[in-house]
């Protein structure tokens, strides 16, 4: 493995331990947290047979730090996004919209990469178009997730859901990811071709 990848090994543990210390509720810790530990058994499972760009591997250690950061408050408790919501009088703690847009955009780049790689569409016009349907079926999927855990842990569903009385919270969660897709294909997508041409021009020497 590249020293690369074991910085990045390092940094996820690092977050995890620190986002797993004196955390706002364990139960709801192993419920956030464990996403990320599954994904990183994936992709270390599936590394050698299929390699993604650096850049894909970067926004996916991104996504995880987002992830352990709220799991260690709890969406609605995290302290930076508690300042802005008295500094702009807002009526909640926003940081749950970073967590969906997030869920939007670095989805979109592994979907983008993965369609890309194995040859799934000829048509690169259609490539946009099922990015954003892939996202918003992992959007969606992940809401009926919080439905049947909220369901399920009873005392603990509002600070999973991290609803905040607000009642179109699963909606507005489901725009942001939308919105996270579109920003990737618009700002992200010719980088991302530039670095998959490198890494198939390598695979093939």
């Amino acid at each position: 493995m590249e020293k690369k990848y074991g910085v990045f090994l390092l940094i996820f543990l690092a977050v995890t331990i620190w986002s797993g210390y004196q955390s706002f509720d364990p139960v709801l810790w192993w419920l956030e947290a464990g996403m990320c530990v599954a994904g990183l058994i994936v992709l270390i499972a599936t590394f050698k047979r299929f390699r993604f760009t650096d850049m894909t591997y970067a926004f996916i250690l991104l996504h995880m730090i987002i992830l352990l950061i709220g799991a260690h408050y709890s969406y609605a408790k995290v302290p930076a996004f508690d300042w802005l919501k008295e500094m702009f009088d807002s009526s909640r703690n926003n940081y749950d919209k970073v967590g969906h847009f997030a869920q939007g955009f670095i989805p979109a780049m592994i979907a983008r990469e993965l369609l890309i790689r194995i040859n799934v569409i000829r048509k690169k016009s259609w490539l946009p178009f099922l990015v954003v349907c892939i996202c918003l079926s992992i959007s969606a999927f992940y809401e009926l997730i919080e439905w049947w855990v909220a369901v399920l842990s009873n005392d603990g569903a509002d600070d999973f859901l991290g609803t905040q009385g607000y009642e179109w919270d699963t909606q507005s969660d489901m725009l942001c990811a939308l919105i996270g897709a579109i920003c990737m294909l618009i700002t992200l997508s010719k980088v991302q071709d530039k670095q998959i041409e490198k890494i198939t021009t390598k695979s093939e020497e």
